[in-house]
């Protein structure tokens, strides 16, 4: 399992031209679900996510986790996380998850995290063509791969 994690001042998921979920403050995370990912991936990413100090406190460090300032959480699953761009110039999906397989971790990892951040969770709609705005603020964007637990 991988996710793109970047702090927001703000981000939305439109689809269809209908605007589906917005936050204010927080983390939009970018979920890419591979077929070997079990629950294990998603207990360790969600608790690494929810206690991840990279908000400033009141001197300005980054000392601050998303539970800490009360912020919100938006999931957007991403398949192309897990391209592959080894061999020629056309990326392979080969390892991501098919639909039966990834849209039930994917509703594991959004209950999830809603359980162990007590935040507010929105998301976009699996398997969708969405457009999805943000403001990243700082700019700071964090790659985390639940196989590669550096």
């Amino acid at each position: 399992m991988r996710v793109v994690i970047q702090r927001v001042a703000e981000a939305s998921v439109t689809i269809a031209n209908r605007q589906v979920s917005s936050i204010a403050n927080g983390l939009l995370i970018l979920l890419g679900i591979e077929d070997s990912d079990t629950r294990d991936d998603i207990e360790w990413l969600t608790k690494k996510i929810t206690q991840l100090r990279i908000f400033d406190d009141g001197q300005g460090v980054m000392n601050l986790s998303v539970v800490d300032v009360r912020g919100e959480l938006l999931v957007i699953s991403q398949f192309t996380l897990h391209a592959s761009t080894k061999k020629g110039n056309r990326p392979s999906y080969i390892k991501a998850a098919r639909p039966e397989v990834a849209i039930p971790l994917y509703h594991q990892f959004v209950e999830m995290l809603r359980n162990t951040s007590s935040r507010p969770v929105l998301t976009g709609e699996f398997g969708a063509m969405m457009n999805v705005s943000l403001v990243n603020h700082g700019p700071v964007t964090i790659w985390m791969d639940s196989k590669n637990r550096e």
